[in-house]
């Protein structure tokens, strides 16, 4: 259903049962699939990519040009999954030349007034809370869950299963599985209610958990602790997955408190 107000390029494709209140823009090189529902003000600009089922509400802007100077109007998308939604005043900006888009996954809730930077990419079931603010080029992966007010550098990673504490300031990568919080953020401990709730077993958890004992509290660096780590863990996913975060950390990870 289109609102007679709405203002929609006769290029656009809209998918079936797609809902679009009033004084929406959608602008050409827009595809919007099937069952989205696109809140009055909202504007959909060229390059958005918007997947099934979504929910996009008043007055956010999905595909704004990149607020980064090495921009050069070159062609970029903004790609957003299936059953995601995006809260009121909600900013995504296209990609640049690095990516050439910005992503944000399947069944993702991003919370009003956030911002998603260029090129940043943002996986599946991801919790993006009230005014968070993401620079470009960052990275978060599936079930991280970002508090309110956190401010993150460009070019930071977060990993799986992450839960950051409210008003974070983020500058270091964050690796898989944690808790982190505080000013500067730190490494609490690990995410054990959110692994329990996704079905993780007590062996599984309890392996992360002395993963990250020998990583935080054995006194070694970083580098003879992943050592320690693939010499001495039997191996799994969750050992994978946490060796594989570090090894590929350029900014490095937090440190404990």
């Amino acid at each position: 259903m289109q609102n007679s107000l709405a203002s929609i390029h006769p290029d656009a494709k809209i998918g079936k049962d797609v809902v679009i209140g009033p004084f929406v823009t959608i602008e050409e090189d827009v595809i919007i699939g099937d069952g989205t529902r696109i809140d009055s003000n909202a504007s959909i600009l060229k390059g958005s990519r918007i997947g099934k089922n979504c929910h996009i509400c008043s007055c956010a802007v999905i595909a704004g040009e990149p607020q980064d100077l090495k921009f050069r109007g070159e062609y970029t998308t903004v790609e957003i999954g299936d059953n995601t939604t995006i809260r009121e005043f909600v900013t995504v900006n296209r990609g640049t030349a690095s990516r050439g888009k910005t992503v944000v996954g399947n069944n993702c809730l991003i919370m009003a007034y956030s911002h998603i930077a260029h090129d940043c990419i943002l996986k599946n079931n991801i919790i993006v809370a009230n005014a968070t603010q993401i620079a470009g080029e960052v990275e978060i992966d599936n079930f991280a869950t970002i508090g309110g007010g956190t401010l993150m550098h460009q070019f930071s990673k977060i990993g799986t299963h992450v839960m950051i504490q409210g008003g974070s300031h983020i500058n270091k990568d964050i690796p898989p599985y944690v808790m982190a919080g505080r000013i500067p953020t730190v490494y609490a401990s690990i995410n054990s209610v959110g692994l329990q709730r996704r079905g993780f077993t007590k062996e599984q958890i309890y392996n992360i958990q002395n993963i990250y004992h020998t990583l935080y509290n054995s006194g070694l660096n970083n580098t003879d602790a992943i050592k320690k780590i693939e010499e001495e863990f039997p191996d799994s996913e969750e050992k994978k997955v946490i060796v594989d975060f570090i090894k590929s950390s350029d900014r490095g990870i937090i440190r404990t408190k």
